[in-house]
């Protein structure tokens, strides 16, 4: 008989779906077997030869000048036109497409079929009481202006909220403004604004024990994306004042500063140092790169976590909670906020080869250490190195030390957000496999047994 919940036939259909995900499998590799014929694998492995040039042009590109840039600008720029046009005149465009497609397919069916089995993993909430004396802190100018745009202070003070708009030509401190809503009675505290501001004000509010409401009027806004809000309509994120859910998630601190989502060392936070940065990113990139990256130009680093030593890596990146996925393009998400653990991601690519490899493999390349940790310390031969705390450039004392403290914000989220499940970017092709193959449903995972995977 059924379960009441419908766990038989959620069970059924995920294991139909992994079936299908297995056929899917089976049809690209019958594609590219079928397809390739005399000298056809030769032509595919030439296409991961492409992939691999591609990456040493990128990196000669952005660690050198010169005659050696050009090169590398126009390697990187050849190389995949070169195997598109070795693909097209061969025929194994068409066997590429197909088992592209099929594999795109399988991986759609497999997370479909794991999505149906997996219990909700989400951060634990509650259902609060409405605030009375809600104050707001926004930035005008924060996201090309989005608080103007979407009306945000008339639809926050419609709520009952009184809103403080900072004035950035008097270098206003957003600290001072939230201690001082808090000296007059504020009971929540909330921004609209950058993940910068977010996180001075977050501070205040840990501090006194008091809600907080992330309104996604940044640039990025990591931040809220991490808590599934909506940042298309910032407006959304008020509804966290009369329906919402609170969660308890961690901070981070850097030298007793707060942080929410992460602090840069390395390259990066050389770069942000540099006054140009902001208004000419690009051109600022290619001038200091080569110096920070083959003319040990930079600050040479000494990283301790809690079991792992790493040694002047070119780029580290610690993050309040650790991401899903490491992604260059900062695109990545962090699945919980409340694990209590830092991530930890360092790379280290000294040559055109690493770089080749990095293109091959992504973050399981060499050059890539991934991990988690409770405390970083960062040390090194100078008094003083720069940081990017959240974006925001600084220059610290050495040793820099980085802590997680869990549970330490009372965020207020609207009760519904759009991205408030976390997908994850990767399939568990073992439980895809059991599955396929049981006859029975799988029993859904247990939160403990999710965080251990």
């Amino acid at each position: 008989m059924a379960k009441p919940d419908g766990s038989d036939r959620g069970g059924g259909a995920a294991r139909a779906l992994a079936r299908l995900a297995l056929l899917c499998v089976v049809g690209a590799v019958a594609a590219v077997i079928a397809g390739v014929g005399s000298g056809g694998w030769l032509i595919l492995l030439l296409g991961l030869v492409g992939l691999a040039l591609a990456g040493a042009g990128i990196w000669w590109t952005l660690a050198h000048r010169g005659a050696v840039r050009l090169f590398g600008t126009l390697l990187a720029l050849a190389a995949p036109v070169g195997v598109l046009v070795l693909y097209a005149v061969s025929g194994l465009w068409v066997v590429a497409v197909a088992a592209l497609a099929a594999w795109v397919a399988a991986l759609a069916c497999a997370r479909s079929a794991l999505r149906r089995l997996r219990r909700p993993h989400g951060m634990h909430s509650r259902s609060p009481r409405p605030a009375r004396r809600p104050v707001l802190i926004m930035n005008p100018r924060s996201g090309g202006g989005k608080v103007g745009r979407h009306g945000l202070v008339a639809r926050a003070e419609a709520l009952g909220a009184r809103v403080v708009l900072l004035d950035l030509d008097a270098h206003p401190d957003p600290v001072a403004l939230a201690e001082r809503a808090v000296a007059e009675g504020a009971d929540l505290l909330g921004v609209a604004g950058g993940d910068g501001t977010q996180a001075l004000v977050a501070a205040v509010a840990a501090e006194h024990g008091l809600p907080f409401v992330v309104v996604a009027a940044g640039t990025r806004n990591h931040f809220a994306m991490d808590l599934g809000l909506d940042r298309d309509d910032p407006a959304n994120s008020l509804d966290a004042l009369t329906d919402g859910v609170e969660l308890r998630i961690d901070l981070g601190d850097v030298n007793g500063r707060c942080f929410v989502n992460t602090v840069s060392f390395g390259t990066y936070a050389e770069i942000v140092q540099n006054p140009d940065y902001r208004d000419a990113k690009a051109a600022t990139i290619l001038d200091q790169l080569p110096d920070l990256l083959v003319a040990d130009g930079g600050t040479s680093l000494d990283v301790r976590t809690d079991g792992t030593r790493l040694h002047a890596p070119q780029a580290l990146l610690v993050s309040n909670n650790a991401y899903g996925r490491v992604d260059p393009r900062g695109g990545g998400r962090r699945p919980r906020l409340d694990a209590g653990a830092l991530g930890v991601v360092a790379v280290r690519v000294e040559s055109a080869t690493q770089a080749a490899e990095l293109a091959l493999r992504g973050e399981r390349a060499s050059g890539i250490t991934v991990l988690t940790s409770r405390r970083v310390v960062v040390e090194a031969d100078e008094e003083f190195i720069p940081v990017a705390v959240d974006g925001e450039a600084l220059t610290l004392p050495t040793p820099v030390v980085c802590t997680v403290r869990p549970g330490a914000l009372r965020v207020r989220v609207p009760r519904h957000r759009p991205g408030a499940t976390y997908v994850a970017p990767s399939v568990d092709w073992r439980r895809v496999v059991h599955l396929a193959l049981s006859r029975s449903p799988d029993r859904p995972r247990t939160t403990q047994e999710q965080s251990d995977a």
